[in-house]
């Protein structure tokens, strides 16, 4: 509607102009509004006199009336009209409401977790924070690869394997395995610290790694494998699968094609011993380093292998990378020396790094190397504990209590970490993601188990030719239409800014106006008419409530 009829009647002005449309946040003003202070300059005309003239000038049957308020024009959009397109859209497409058919091959690198160390919740946010934008990439028809990026390679071995030299004899790690490789880790690095040659040896064992001297690849293999298993019950948990699982030693083979192209390409100096490529042209002032002055390969030069990897492999048209903004600069130094790796511009201009905030606990940040962490597994399965006792009280007949806890428990803690713009710090709180009332999942859940009784109690399934659009003009009707209507644009804001927390707030927007309409009307009317109406449009409400909720990686009970 709002791209029919005002980007058409104001005289197929451009996308911009159309992108200028805003949402009336108080129905009574209008539904949308077009300011026109951006045409003031191109008309050379006031923002007022534009907004006279085009109320004067446009005439469509979709629009109920236009007022021009002080440079703005506001729409008021025919009632009947609207709920007629919309709830026709819903009914020939259902399923399939919302989507789009894109054709681009948009990969997404998410969790990425270090192997050797416990899956704690600091990396929470960049497992859900993938697994969404990869959900909602999908849903809107991209070709969309989802990539867990191992951290299996780095120094960091190179401590491993020195602290099971020393104390391996000392740990079973046939039972908790993960819990005992981090307590070697912190004893080894609180070792190195102290002592320059312990941390020479460190450095030496990634060295042999890197030169695949078999008894450093067995140890690693070993604590790969150890990692995996561990790693893989907490995706369970989670429902999350991904289609590539690849670590960075899958493209240690590619490092010297890297470091060949630079160096053809003169881009490569020695400073210090260590390859380095100077990024000051790019208005980078740290150099980006591609090879240490033992020879040794970093993080970056791992990077850059991978681009060149998946740009054969993929032909990709995005490739986004999301991690906390502690590795901003890293990833503006690898795709500023992606430019001369000779890849077609697609490749490097599809280049695109999410940075989000850090989580904290009370007690301040957590570190792996201090021992200061909470397991992920931890707090997944406490708040599916929560919930279930707060479920057994208020039903404690509930079969399927199980299942149920954990779908809100999960949900609740996925939901949390969604809810806030991905660019502010956070501290981790499950008591508030818990909550059954206010901004939460198990809020939406309910809900939505809310509207799933009434249909089971409606005694005939409802048709789109038994609604008559009359009896759902008024109140909260028309805001959940407009709000159904809204779907579409929601997902595509959440992926034009990268910000699952479009999708979250607009979930909760839609659960509290249902329960607004729910206060207002009698839902399962004596009127047979009104009964239909209120039937099918909750019905909508309900399914739109599920596909979001599963976009961002959340189950839906049937019953609470």
């Amino acid at each position: 509607v709002r791209r029919q009829v005002v980007y058409d009647d104001i005289g197929g002005l451009t996308q911009g102009v159309y992108d200028l449309i805003k949402e009336i946040d108080d129905p009574s003003k209008g539904d949308y509004a077009f300011p026109c202070f951006s045409l003031s300059k191109e008309l050379h005309k006031s923002p007022v006199d534009i907004a006279n003239e085009l109320a004067s000038k446009i005439n469509d049957e979709r629009i109920e009336k236009i007022e021009s308020v002080n440079g703005y024009l506001n729409f008021f959009i025919q009632k009947e009209y609207l709920i007629k397109e919309v709830l026709t859209e819903y009914g020939n497409k259902r399923s399939d409401y919302g989507k789009e058919n894109h054709k681009e091959t948009v990969l997404v690198e998410y969790s990425s977790p270090n192997i050797c160390k416990p899956f704690h919740i600091g990396h929470m946010r960049t497992t859900l924070i993938g697994h969404a934008l990869y959900n909602i990439y999908k849903y809107l028809g991209y070709n969309t690869i989802g990539i867990n990026h191992l951290g299996d390679y780095g120094s960091q071995f190179g401590k491993l394997i020195e602290g099971y030299k020393l104390w391996g004899n000392e740990y079973d790690l046939s039972v908790d395995a993960i819990d005992k490789l981090v307590e070697m880790y912190v004893r080894i690095n609180a070792l190195a610290s102290e002592d320059e040659t312990v941390l020479e040896r460190c450095r030496e064992n990634f060295k042999k790694l890197e030169d695949k001297e078999p008894e450093y690849v067995a140890l690693w293999e070993k604590f790969r494998d150890l990692s995996l298993e561990e790693f893989n019950k907490t995706y369970d948990l989670l429902g999350i699968k991904f289609d590539s699982i690849k670590g960075e030693a899958s493209y240690s083979d590619g490092i010297d094609e890297v470091v060949n192209i630079l160096e053809k390409n003169n881009k490569i100096t020695i400073s210090e011993g260590a390859k380095i490529v100077d990024l000051t042209d790019d208005g980078i002032e740290t150099p980006c380093i591609i090879k240490k002055s033992d020879g040794s390969s970093i993080y970056a030069t791992r990077d850059l292998a991978a681009i060149l990897y998946r740009a054969r492999t993929y032909d990709y048209d995005k490739s986004i990378y999301i991690t906390g903004y502690e590795q901003d600069l890293h990833f503006k130094q690898v795709f500023a020396v992606a430019k001369y790796l000779d890849l077609d511009e697609k490749y490097v201009k599809g280049l695109e790094h999410i940075s989000y905030g850090l989580y904290s606990l009370k007690e301040g940040k957590m570190s792996t190397r201090k021992g200061n962490f909470i397991k992920l597994d931890d707090v997944l399965n406490e708040s599916i504990s929560k919930a279930k006792e707060v479920i057994l009280e208020k039903n404690p007949e509930l079969e399927d209590l199980d299942d149920v806890a954990k779908k809100v428990g999960i949900g609740a803690v996925i939901f949390g970490d969604l809810y806030n713009s991905l660019s502010k710090d956070e501290v981790f709180d499950l008591d508030e993601m818990i909550k059954f009332n206010g901004e939460t999942s198990p809020y939406i859940q309910y809900m939505y188990v809310r509207i799933r009784s009434i249909l089971r109690k409606n005694d005939k399934e409802v048709l789109l030719n038994d609604v008559k659009y009359d009896k759902l003009l008024e109140g909260q009707a028309y805001e959940l239409v407009k709000l159904i209507y809204k779907f579409n644009d929601v997902l595509n804001a959440v992926i034009d800014k990268n910000e699952p927390y479009f999708l979250s707030r607009y979930l909760i927007k839609l659960a509290t106006t249902y329960s607004e309409y729910y206060n207002e009307v009698k839902i399962l009317s004596d009127d047979i008419d009104e009964r239909n109406s209120r039937i099918y449009l909750i019905t909508i409400v309900s399914e739109i409530l599920k596909t979001g909720c599963n976009l961002l990686g959340i189950e839906m009970p049937e019953r609470m």
